[in-house]
């Protein structure tokens, strides 16, 4: 009901405002007596309270890998972290990726925080360069060379073609670009990339099969990516759906035994709100987990592996209530506590969160109206721009980002409006539907 509730509400406030893969004898399966490295890049790319579940996620990858012996060298974290020691946090340096769970937080490496975390830098670290920006960072970058395996796990929100990071956005062309010029220059031997947002599968329905690089997402690349464990005294998502799954499926699961391609299908099989996709070089999820998410090779063989000690998938009881949409989790969860407290100044503090949080979502909607308007002098056609296609395919891919980038900038920063991100896709609409650049840039100046 109140999935129902907060979808109503939002669909109100805007009818209101209105290459063929190689052969397999190119991949051999490397042995566990080998000198391959294993790499991680994990990355949260939001900030904000109720964004929570996002460095919950990757805090929670963090363990999976350093618990099945990962070194911290061969770690780069990178999160904004503003969750844990938050004034909404009940526990002050605790942050739990299910109810009742443990600390995921404890140990975490604060490789790029806050201002660090830029799609500038991550970039610059998965190509083993030294980051571009360096306030308060470790300066860890990813060493890999050419027999390494490299693990990518990036966790926020998304939309058309396009991941945001707090203060910016990273498109799929760049990302595509990036990947492809580290395959040239043999930055990896393979690389298996998840990625967790909005309209992921839009991010990687392009990537070639020759790459040597592997990738699964939460959503296919026109629909919404879900939080979970929403339905807690927190009055917050926990983790995201997809995200989970894949997490507390490593933590019970011998990774020796158990393949990427089984644990896609045990993800599908339980992500219930979204359809995680796979893509690039399919061959290679026949290898097992270990050659990704574990320590292997001679130079970290320690002996002291072992299990982790975590609670079965089974054993947290789930609801309707758990599950909320990505871009809805914040008014949702308001909402919720509004109908919980008692305390009459409570509820006034969160009467005003709600009311500023509806205005802006407004005002994100009667902007991008107005910047159509002022492009399209035929209301009918204005009109058709407002409406998402169910299959977007982005054609004019340098006339989006450009809008995007300024929609971003003079508008609405994406990276602090999940809402905003929902609403990009009529740039697609203008560009592929023959509108200059320049009248849409000059269109966004105005109107912004």
């Amino acid at each position: 009901m109140t999935r129902f509730i907060a979808s109503v509400h939002i669909l109100c406030l805007f009818l209101a405002g209105t290459a063929l893969a190689f052969p397999n004898h190119l991949f051999p399966q490397q042995s566990p007596d080998s000198d391959v490295k294993h790499w991680a890049l994990l990355v949260a790319g939001s900030n904000g309270w109720y964004n929570y579940r996002h460095q919950a996620d990757i805090c929670h990858a963090y363990q999976v890998l350093h618990q099945h012996g990962i070194p911290d060298e061969q770690i780069i974290v990178m999160m904004y972290d503003d969750i844990a020691y938050n004034e909404e946090n009940p526990k002050p340096g605790v942050i739990i990726n299910k109810p009742d769970g443990p600390n995921v937080y404890s140990g975490v490496p604060k490789d790029y925080t806050a201002e660090d975390v830029t799609p500038e830098n991550f970039l610059a670290l998965l190509q083993g360069d030294q980051p571009v920006s360096c306030m308060n960072c470790s300066g860890k970058v990813l060493k890999s060379d050419s027999n390494d395996h490299m693990f990518v796990y990036f966790a926020d929100h998304g939309a058309t073609d396009l991941i945001a990071f707090p203060a910016g956005e990273l498109h799929e062309k760049k990302l595509m670009k990036t990947l492809k010029r580290m395959h040239r220059q043999q930055k990896f031997g393979k690389l298996v990339f998840y990625l967790e947002a909005c309209e992921s599968g839009s991010m990687f329905d392009k990537l070639p099969k020759n790459l040597s690089i592997y990738a699964t997402t939460a959503a296919n690349p026109d629909e919404s990516s879900w939080g979970t464990y929403c339905n807690n005294s927190m009055d917050n998502c926990l983790g995201d759906e997809y995200s989970v799954h894949w997490m507390e499926d490593s933590d019970v699961e011998d990774l020796n035994k158990e393949s990427l391609k089984a644990q896609f299908k045990i993800v599908r099989s339980e992500t219930e709100e979204s359809h995680p996709q796979e893509y690039g070089n399919l061959t290679m999820s026949s290898e097992m987990l270990n050659q990704y998410q574990s320590g292997s090779g001679k130079k970290f063989v320690s002996g002291r592996l072992e299990k982790p000690k975590t609670a079965s998938r089974s054993e947290v009881s789930k609801s309707e209530l758990d599950r909320v949409p990505s871009r809805e989790v914040e008014m949702t969860m308001l909402h919720r506590r509004l109908m919980k407290t008692t305390n009459p100044l409570d509820r006034d503090v969160i009467l005003e969160k709600i009311a500023r949080l509806t205005q802006t979502q407004r005002n994100i909607i009667q902007t991008v109206k107005a910047i159509v308007q002022s492009v399209t002098s035929d209301p009918k056609v204005a009109e058709s721009q407002l409406h998402r296609p169910a299959r977007l395919q982005v054609v004019n891919s340098e006339c989006y980002e450009g809008a995007v980038t300024l929609f971003s900038q003079r508008c609405f920063r994406l990276g602090q409006n999940d809402y905003a991100m929902s609403l990009v896709y009529v740039f697609a609409n203008l560009c592929d539907q023959g509108t200059s650049l320049d009248r849409i840039l000059s269109a966004i100046n105005d109107v912004c």
